[in-house]
C-alpha cells in the first residue's frame, strides 16, 4: 500500500513542488500540522486558567465581604452594649433626680424656700 510521503513546509514565497514518492521500506512519520491550525489544547489551558482566575476572584472578594460585614456587626453590637450601658445610668439618675427630696435639696442649694417660709440671712460670720 503505497502512501504519499508528507509535504515539507517550505518557506513563505519559494515555490511549491509535489510531494516525493515514498521509498519503499521507508516508515512513515506524523503529518506536521497545517499552518493556521488551531492549537485546541493550548487554548482550552488558558480558558480554563482563566476560569480558575475568575473564580479565585469571586471567591476572595465573597470572603473579604463576609469578614468586614463580621467587623461591622461586632462593632455594631459593642455600640449597642455601651448605649445600653449609658441608659441604664441615665434611668438611675433620672429616678434619683426625681426624688422630692433630692428636689428639694437641690433647690436650697440655689437659695429657694417653699411657700409661706421665711428666708433668713445671716452676715458677719468669721470665716472658718
Amino acid at each position: 500500500m503505497p502512501s504519499a510521503a508528507s509535504p515539507r513546509l517550505a518557506p513563505r514565497g519559494a515555490p511549491r513542488s509535489a510531494p516525493a514518492p515514498a521509498r519503499a521500506g521507508t516508515r512513515q512519520t506524523a503529518p506536521l500540522p497545517a499552518v493556521g491550525r488551531v492549537p485546541w489544547e493550548q487554548l482550552g489551558r488558558a480558558a480554563m486558567l482563566c476560569v480558575m482566575v475568575a473564580l479565585g476572584y469571586l471567591y476572595l472578594s465573597a470572603g473579604i465581604h463576609m469578614f468586614s460585614t463580621w467587623r461591622l456587626a461586632r462593632h455594631g453590637a459593642a455600640t449597642v452594649r455601651l448605649m445600653e450601658t449609658e441608659h441604664r445610668q441615665l434611668a438611675a439618675q433620672h429616678e434619683l433626680l426625681s426624688r422630692p427630696e433630692t428636689l428639694e435639696k437641690e433647690a436650697r442649694q440655689l437659695g429657694m424656700t417653699k411657700k409661706g417660709e421665711r428666708q433668713y440671712v445671716l452676715g458677719g460670720l468669721p470665716n472658718n
